[in-house]
């Protein structure tokens, strides 16, 4: 849970830095490796404060300069960058009215990065980051029959469809004026022809993964069709080395690619996207057999986790809500609601008092993400975070609103 959380942390900052703009080239993103000498950094960023003259805006320039100076007096309180080393955004953040705001956000990263960078644009520089989010790891996903065959790759918890081909093969029905021997020769030789093919374009694309990140092939389809394919050895020896499996699908189009990892749970036990899959699975049968074992959306989830009831919270790592606490001006009645998160903004107008009718302020904002799975560690339940990359986890978001869970006992909640 905690890595999970960390991760959700940790993609919810990029997205707010994400939704922040500068009005001229004047936010500085700083990277800073590990074995990076601090007096270094300090040394290039006085010749960066002085390389400032040569901007012609005088509003830009000194929005550059304090930007630096902000860096500069942070910088002499850290002697070195931490094993991952780490970042800081900063820079004059337009906020709309005309108006701009100095902010300044350090992250830590979850993974060390390599090359020292200083960049300075209109908005902050993140591919670094943003790609320590991407799972590298993927799987190389072939479904065939003698008709048709789907080629994809596994991206983490994301399938992604790459080829599709269709075959000449004739039907076992063989037509007037040729012999049944002749017919068959024929129809091996079309089969022959249609597996070279599948091998060759399966190639092209697995081939284009780092060897490194592909961790293995699965092959789909009836029998003995795949099997037949396994045994010629269409693919390349380095891939025909990495099949994991063989997985019965009755699907060859490209749903077949989805039933395929469905059906090779077995052979991807382990993986977060089986993990979750599995979880979901287990939440959509407590809830079908209506027993009172699995409940969803915000409200039902969160009088029952208050209980303690709540065996697993399942929260979608794309639910964007968070929780506020108005106070009212006059009566001191206090209420939350749950309002959508948006990065890098927090427009919200709060409703009048509901007992004297009078303006509210609001006196806190916490993510709901954080809120619940704070209450969730105080109650001793599991949390799980479901991606909205497959099928059941999209449901999850959209149909559920995100927020399901699987009960000790049954509450009537």
């Amino acid at each position: 849970m905690v890595d999970a959380y960390k991760k959700y942390e940790f993609k919810k900052q990029l997205e707010e830095l994400r939704a922040k703009h500068g009005r001229g080239t004047e936010l500085i993103s700083l990277y800073i490796p590990h074995d990076k000498q601090i007096s270094d950094v300090t040394s290039q960023l006085r010749d960066e404060y002085g390389q400032a003259s040569n901007i012609k805006s005088r509003l830009t320039r000194g929005n550059v300069r304090s930007a630096i100076d902000s860096l500069l007096s942070r910088l002499k309180y850290i002697q070195r960058a931490p094993e991952n080393g780490f970042v800081i955004f900063t820079g004059a953040i337009d906020i709309g009215a005309d108006k701009t705001d100095m902010q300044t956000t350090i992250i830590e990263p979850p993974e060390p990065f390599i090359s020292y960078k200083y960049h300075c644009d209109s908005e902050f520089y993140l591919q670094t980051l943003e790609e320590m989010l991407e799972d590298k790891r993927s799987y190389g996903l072939i479904v065939l029959d003698r008709r048709e065959a789907n080629i994809g790759i596994l991206y983490g918890k994301r399938i992604e469809a790459s080829a599709s081909l269709t075959s000449n093969v004739p039907g076992k029905q063989r037509k007037g004026g040729q012999s049944a021997h002749r017919f068959q020769q024929l129809r091996l030789i079309a089969i022959n022809e249609f597996y070279t093919r599948i091998g060759d374009k399966a190639n092209n694309v697995f081939l284009a993964v780092d060897h490194h990140d592909l961790e293995g092939i699965i092959i789909g389809g009836p029998s003995p069709t795949k099997e037949e394919f396994e045994h010629g050895e269409y693919l390349h020896h380095e891939l025909q080395q990495k099949i994991l499996g063989l997985v019965d699908t009755s699907y060859t189009d490209e749903s077949g690619l989805y039933e395929l990892l469905e059906n090779a749970q077995d052979i991807l036990e382990g993986l977060d996207v089986i993990k979750e899959k599995q979880y979901m699975q287990n939440f959509m049968k407590m809830l079908v057999k209506d027993k009172g074992f699995a409940t969803y959306g915000e409200e039902h989830v969160r009088k029952n986790l208050g209980m303690g009831a709540v065996q697993t919270l399942l929260l979608s790592e794309d639910l964007k809500k968070v929780r506020i606490t108005m106070v009212c001006e006059s009566c001191e009645h206090e209420e939350k609601k749950t309002y959508a998160r948006k990065p890098g903004k927090l427009d919200i107008e709060t409703p009048p008092c509901n007992k004297c009718k009078n303006a509210t302020k609001i006196t806190q904002v916490v993510d709901m993400v954080e809120e619940l799975s704070l209450i969730a560690d105080q109650m001793g339940t599991e949390v799980v975070f479901i991606s909205a990359d497959f099928e059941e986890g999209e449901q999850l978001l959209n149909a559920f609103g995100g927020i399901a869970a699987i009960l000790r006992y049954h509450t009537g909640i």
